[in-house]
């Protein structure tokens, strides 16, 4: 007698996974910029969001890599033709981040670093919050903050002075994030970050064909 064959089962390999948006946030100095460089080296997964910026470049910083650097009128023409997915002022500047190149990611089972301050996270909650993980930065006091906007000498003394005035008002937000870091170290920040990472990657609801894989195994 010729055996029947069984259906095939959904093997493991058929499940896909959204991408996540993780966004990083701190006041200046306090380390979120060091995190994000040393996250992206580990990670081939892990891709930048290159936000807009009407600001222009510091030292070292490159077009295209850093920020795009663009005219105000450009960065207003983005808005309004509903090209951001977030934007803020900070600092007599504006930064926004462009909302086709990140979700074509996410799609594609890449998850996108965000570096953006409060305002920004709270406009991809308000658009995208099941994309969304973040996580506040903070310093392990004012007194460190300050010496590393010191140390890091890419602003004049009142730009530093007006950055460490601002920076309880942002700090202010912490209770809007999912997870604090408190960045006593770099290399343990950045672990723990990667934790965070690990975890928000293998929730269920990003693990896209998994009703069907389970309903296989069950038969």
């Amino acid at each position: 007698m010729k055996k029947i064959a069984e259906p095939a089962l959904q093997s493991e390999s058929s499940l896909r996974r959204r991408g996540l948006m993780l966004v990083l946030s701190s006041p200046s100095g306090a380390g979120k910029s060091s995190i994000s460089r040393a996250l992206l080296a580990r990670d081939p997964n892990l891709v930048m969001s290159v936000s807009y910026t009407t600001r222009p470049p510091r030292p070292g910083e490159a077009d295209g890599r850093d920020y795009h650097f663009v005219p105000r009128a450009r960065f207003r023409k983005v808005i309004a033709e509903g090209g951001m997915l977030e934007h803020a002022r900070v600092f007599d500047h504006e930064y926004g981040t462009p909302r086709a190149p990140v979700e074509a990611a996410l799609a594609d089972g890449r998850d996108v670093l965000f570096d953006i301050d409060w305002q920004g996270t709270q406009q991809l909650a308000q658009n995208a919050r099941g994309d969304l993980a973040s996580v506040f930065v903070l310093p392990p006091s004012m007194a460190e903050l300050e010496r590393r906007l010191h140390k890091r000498a890419q602003d004049p003394d009142e730009v530093v002075r007006r950055r460490m005035a601002k920076a309880g008002d942002e700090m202010s937000h912490w209770r809007e994030y999912d997870y604090i870091i408190v960045n006593h170290d770099l290399d343990a920040s950045v672990l723990a970050v990667e934790a965070i990472l690990a975890a928000e990657r293998r929730r269920r609801d990003r693990q896209i064909g998994l009703d069907a894989f389970v309903n296989a195994l069950r038969g």
